[in-house]
């Protein structure tokens, strides 16, 4: 008997294979702008091979002296902030999580409220700059050591975790924390990877935080720098009038530095998503099994 055809399943992978088409046509876009001169990247319109290939965009978004120091300063936040919110996080996750915690209903339903209403961004501000931290490396950590999403995303993971695992260390004379670091992480690597590549996603990608808080350009992220690379380089190499400075913006234009811009920032976190791929499906569906 003929298979019926399920023309939502059909209409469903036709857009889905769209989606994918339009983000892989915009990133070559890109890609190919990067690698092309002045001249032929404001011709405009879709341009899908690089005509008289050019390192000079690249050459001159690298060669700022704060690109290193933008590096250092977002891996350090990555890494710190990761490891920190990750680990705070999971702790919370791990309280809430069980039924003898006193109020967890009200404590739990507290966390979620603030998910959907906050204080603003002046009291935000106004509370950095009297605990003392504007221009502290804590202002990038500290704010948001705790997201209350992935805190429930955590919560239901260690939920679904069986209790009698927890009950037979404890028999063997391991205390709770002892518990939590040696049997409940362990059994916890998709969940904890998934979260790990969100946060280090966000570190990675943020920049507001460094603009209000931030005044020492010794201190800015990769993202703010490159932002003034952009803003503030282009512009002088609009209003230069000298032969050479022209003959430099003929060959790196600011859509050419836009996407080398955009490639030297990105690449790096885009290396990592092969490593916890196959942990990232697994952890969101088992992690939202219970409420």
């Amino acid at each position: 008997m003929k298979e019926k055809i399920n023309w939502a399943d059909v209409v469903i992978h036709v857009l889905l294979t769209l989606f994918i088409l339009s983000i892989i046509l915009t990133f070559w876009h890109m890609l190919v702008l990067s690698f092309s001169p002045g001249y032929v990247a404001t011709k405009g319109g879709l341009h899908m091979w690089p005509e008289d290939s050019t390192l000079d965009n690249y050459t001159k978004v690298l060669g700022s002296k704060y690109i290193w120091l933008g590096y250092k300063n977002t891996i350090m936040r990555t890494v710190v902030g990761t490891t920190l919110s990750l680990f705070v996080t999971a702790m919370g996750a791990y309280a809430l999580s069980k039924a003898y915690f006193p109020h967890r209903s009200f404590w739990t339903l507290l966390i979620v409220f603030t998910m959907f209403f906050s204080g603003g961004l002046i009291p935000n501000y106004l509370l950095i700059k009297n605990l003392g931290l504007l221009d502290r490396f804590a202002s990038m950590i500290l704010p948001g050591l705790v997201s209350a999403y992935n805190l429930v995303i955590m919560r239901n993971y260690f939920q679904s975790l069986p209790e009698e695992i927890e009950e037979s260390c404890m028999i063997d004379g391991a205390g709770r924390f002892r518990t939590f670091i040696s049997v409940v992480l362990p059994l916890s690597t998709p969940i904890l990877a998934t979260v790990a590549l969100w946060l280090a996603v966000g570190h990675w990608n943020a920049w507001f935080d460094v603009l209000i808080y931030m005044t020492d350009e010794t201190r800015f992220t990769l993202q703010v720098v490159l932002r003034r690379i952009l803003i503030t380089g282009t512009q002088q190499m609009l209003e230069s009038t000298s032969t050479q400075e022209l003959n430099e913006y003929i060959k790196a234009s600011p859509e050419g530095l836009k996407g080398a811009a955009i490639f030297v920032a990105t690449l790096p976190i885009l290396c990592a998503y092969p490593f916890v791929q196959r942990y990232f499906v697994k952890g969101i569906m088992v992690g939202s099994l219970k409420g």
